[in-house]
């Protein structure tokens, strides 16, 4: 791909992506090319239509969990490289709530994201575990069931859910609040 396509192409997905969090998956594609600077055209020659880049949203949504958690992986607080990286599923899952319905994902490639940002968390939360700061019994799909909760219960509401989200965590590793 041409690095203007693949400028343009990254500019859609990402202002799909703000679009989509504010007005869900039925969002309009013409305000998503108007927001990335492009033409009606030029959405549907990359994309071809709502679903591909639906898919393309919710999988540069995954593809920044995973860096995120890679970047934070040496962070000299494990905690703290966790709740970040756990604030940042926040932002995930209010960025692609309501695609699922929206798309047309075998059950294997949701299994497999699934099983991608697990791994993620499951490194970060590994080593705040063996610095002492988390309990062992705790787990990362426990930790993301949590997480979804709270972003489901907030909304749209970020400060909320970050509120929420700092109770749960003071709540796993209360001797470090």
């Amino acid at each position: 791909m041409r690095a203007d396509a693949r400028r343009n192409r990254d500019l859609m997905v990402a202002a799909a992506a703000e679009v989509v969090a504010e007005q869900g998956a039925e969002a309009s594609l013409e305000e998503i090319a108007r927001r990335a600077g492009v033409g009606s055209a030029t959405l549907h020659r990359h994309f071809g239509g709502r679903v591909a880049l639906l898919e393309a949203v919710f999988e540069s949504s995954i593809a920044g969990v995973c860096a995120r958690a890679e970047e934070l992986r040496d962070h000299p607080e494990p905690l703290r490289a966790l709740t970040i990286w756990l604030h940042g599923m926040v932002d995930h899952i209010a960025t692609v709530h309501g695609l699922g319905p929206a798309l047309v994902m075998s059950a294997e490639h949701g299994s497999q994201c699934h099983v991608r940002i697990r791994s993620a968390g499951r490194l970060l939360l590994e080593r705040a575990q063996e610095d002492g700061s988390v309990p062992a019994d705790v787990d990362i799909s426990d930790l993301l069931t949590l997480v979804n909760g709270i972003a489901l219960a907030s909304g749209q509401d970020a400060g909320r859910a970050g509120h929420l989200l700092d109770l749960v965590i003071r709540g796993i590793a209360p001797a470090q609040a």
